[in-house]
């Protein structure tokens, strides 16, 4: 069986992961600083939503998957998905606006998504034993 709505997730955080890095480099390129950030908020900004999403796209996606395997519902795989994904978009585009309402609102989702995906597995996993 294909798990195709995982990887359908996994494709766009990959987007994602690559635009803020692309942020990233701009910034670099701006500021003339090829290690670190220099002392420029705005490059520090982006290195930290670069890094904030590669904090927690992978561990989220990864049981995306495993779920996906256990064969639950697609709609709850995709629920998971685009909270995840959509929170991930709110909180990169909140950092270099330092908004932090919006940046609450993108880990809450993230956050969710994660609790969501750690209580499913631990339930499947416990009734499967």
């Amino acid at each position: 069986m294909f798990l195709v709505i995982s990887l359908f997730y996994a494709g766009w955080s990959l987007l994602l992961v690559l635009w803020l890095s692309v942020q990233v480099i701009r910034r670099r390129r701006l500021h003339q600083v090829a290690v670190g950030d220099g002392g420029h908020k705005d490059l520090q900004l982006a290195i930290r939503a670069h890094a904030n999403a590669l904090e927690y796209l992978p561990l989220a996606l990864l049981m995306m998957f495993m779920l996906e395997q256990q064969h639950l519902s697609p709609w709850l795989i995709h629920g998971l998905g685009i909270t995840l994904l959509m929170g991930r978009v709110v909180h990169a585009a909140a950092m270099p606006r330092r908004n932090l309402r919006l940046r609450v609102v993108g880990m809450a989702m993230t956050f969710l998504v994660l609790l969501a995906g750690a209580l499913l597995g631990i339930t499947l996993a416990l009734i499967r034993l």
